[in-house]
């Protein structure tokens, strides 16, 4: 996300200006737009009864719902206009929909800790796009990946019967194997940018992963829209999972060997906090928790090394909830503990989301955080 201008004070009110690039940007602004702000933009709004015309205007509306469409990459915002026009009245409901490549303005009243860190994050250029491209394969299944700070998109999916071997039907089924790597190597060309993405790791049970990274390099020598993919295979990182559903993407973020080579990633950033906290659990429950009540007991017991939350609690319509869990943040953080913030659309946000969305690892153990009810 571009900043364009920017003028408020921390904890106070003020503005800034902001252009979405990408799909991940519009999850950023989900995330900034809250109840009771104003957002200004360019729309369009259906004018007149039955010679309806189609009027470019700008607005300004105090918002009352944001709705995110991951599948189609839009964010919603309905609130009331704020600003005086000559086809929408101030106080008439309006719905601004917003897109990659058309600026806003936000306004609020109280720029607080995870907007200003939303802002900061979102606008830094290094981590504008996804950098991590996932190939998820079974025999006659793929589904591709890309992964970034705030999202995963799932960008294909590829299903193409495949017949046993064995006996008579072995050419059957060699002519249906390289028609599933042909269209699987079409939508990674399609989505697969090397020159956004860093690493590519290509996972599957048996052998399909390897069968189709040989497939794919034979090809790259023979055509010459692939030498992106002869220049980079030292990118292209294999890993062995259950199946080739989506489920199986949180084994491979877990695998160490896998780790290790994509860990200059954004999405694998994540993803020791996470291993640490199921680390701990099992190793000496007595120092993580998680679950609102426990995490606010061990908080009261200055007791928090590292929490961990999703971007939920930060997206409450209710402001005094959503400021209790910034005080929860900014009371960790004075006393010297990390606060780890997991986008929900991503992989560790899914996992922490499972576990009712908040979590800590403790500096010293609390053996009667059982006798919590949750």
């Amino acid at each position: 996300m571009k900043l364009v201008t920017r003028s408020l004070v921390p904890n106070g009110p003020g503005s800034v200006k902001v252009l979405p690039q990408i799909d991940d940007d519009l999850w950023d602004a989900y995330n900034l737009i809250a109840v009771g702000d104003t957002v200004e933009a360019v729309t369009v709004r259906k004018i007149g009864g039955r010679d309806t015309e189609r009027v470019k205007m700008t607005l300004e509306i105090a918002v009352q719902s944001v709705e995110y469409d991951n599948e189609g990459s839009l964010l919603r915002v309905r609130g009331k206009n704020q600003t005086k026009n000559e086809y929408v009245q101030i106080g008439q409901y309006h719905t601004l929909e917003m897109e990659p490549k058309r600026p806003f303005v936000l306004r609020k009243e109280v720029w607080d800790w995870p907007a200003l860190d939303r802002i900061q994050q979102s606008c830094d250029e290094t981590a504008a796009s996804a950098d991590l491209a996932v190939l998820l394969m079974q025999e006659g299944l793929a589904h591709l990946f890309l992964v970034g700070r705030s999202v995963t998109a799932t960008t294909a999916r590829v299903e193409v019967p495949i017949p046993r071997k064995h006996g008579c039907a072995m050419a059957a089924y060699d002519t249906a194997l390289k028609d599933f790597f042909d269209r699987v190597l079409d939508a990674f060309l399609n989505h697969v940018d090397f020159g956004l993405v860093q690493c590519v790791v290509i996972a599957s049970p048996g052998f399909t992963k390897d069968q189709f990274r040989d497939y794919m390099l034979l090809q790259a020598t023979r055509r010459s829209d692939m030498r992106a993919v002869t220049e980079n295979k030292a990118c292209i990182v294999l890993a062995r999972v259950p199946s080739g559903y989506p489920p199986s993407l949180k084994d491979v973020l877990g695998e160490k060997s896998v780790m290790a080579q994509i860990k200059d990633t954004k999405a694998a950033q994540d993803v020791p906090a996470m291993q640490e906290f199921y680390t701990m659990i099992t190793k000496d429950s007595d120092r993580a928790c998680y679950g609102p009540k426990h995490v606010e007991f061990a908080n009261e017991r200055l007791a928090i090394k590292t929490l961990l939350l999703t971007d939920t609690w930060f997206r409450s319509p209710d402001v005094a909830a959503r400021r209790k869990y910034v005080d929860l943040a900014e009371s960790v953080k004075k006393l010297g503990g990390t606060v780890r913030v997991f986008s929900s659309m991503n992989v560790s946000g899914h996992q922490l989301k499972q576990i009712t969305g908040i979590a800590a690892v403790l500096r010293f153990p609390i053996p009667d955080l059982d006798d919590i009810e949750m």
